[in-house]
């Protein structure tokens, strides 16, 4: 099954190895064409306002909001949540606004503040860096996990949006967050 990845910027690389080690098989989405064909979309953490200029200069922004709202799945961690939130904090920036939460960016603190923790309840680690704090979800969203209470892995129609990093973890725990089905 092929799965792109938004490579413009960020962690796109931890996101292709992390997909290959889970036996998807990772396309490198640099242009509106990358996009046809494709099972899935990974927006991967990286700096959300430089990735932001990059869509814009590779004409990127339309067909990735018509790849999201075709209903194909898709996966937003970090940067990518922030991309595709309703609304951005701290400072505020422009997003696609597809995903009903309101985000605050770097809010978990910054490069040196970054730590990994399990989420309320248990279950596998998870890796913040740098993070953005999901400080509201709207009423269609399904919050999957939190830590400290906070809504850290969120759910809306087929995106799934992460606070955190689950490409850093294990090749298990990133398959089970993947909103689309099993690799054949």
């Amino acid at each position: 099954m092929r799965i792109g990845i938004l490579a413009v910027q960020g962690g796109f690389d931890s996101h292709a190895r992390a997909l290959a080690a889970a036996g998807y098989t990772a396309v490198l989405v640099r242009e509106p064409r990358d996009l046809d064909g494709l099972a899935g979309l990974v927006l991967p953490g990286g700096e959300s306002t430089t990735q932001w200029k990059l869509i814009a200069r590779h004409g990127l922004g339309p067909a990735l909001v018509a790849f999201v709202r075709s209903g194909k799945p898709v996966l937003a961690t970090c940067a990518g949540l922030i991309l595709l939130a309703s609304k951005v904090r701290n400072p505020e920036q422009p997003s696609f606004a597809l995903l009903d939460v309101q985000v605050a960016r770097n809010a978990w603190g910054r490069q040196l503040d970054s730590f990994e923790a399990a989420p309320d309840g248990g279950g596998d680690p998870m890796v913040f860096i740098r993070a953005p704090r999901i400080e509201a979800a709207g009423q269609g969203v399904e919050v999957l996990a939190t830590y400290r209470g906070e809504p850290v892995l969120v759910r809306q129609g087929s995106v799934t949006g992460a606070a955190f990093h689950p490409e850093l973890g294990s090749p298990a725990a990133y398959a089970r967050l993947f909103p689309w089905s099993a690799p054949s």
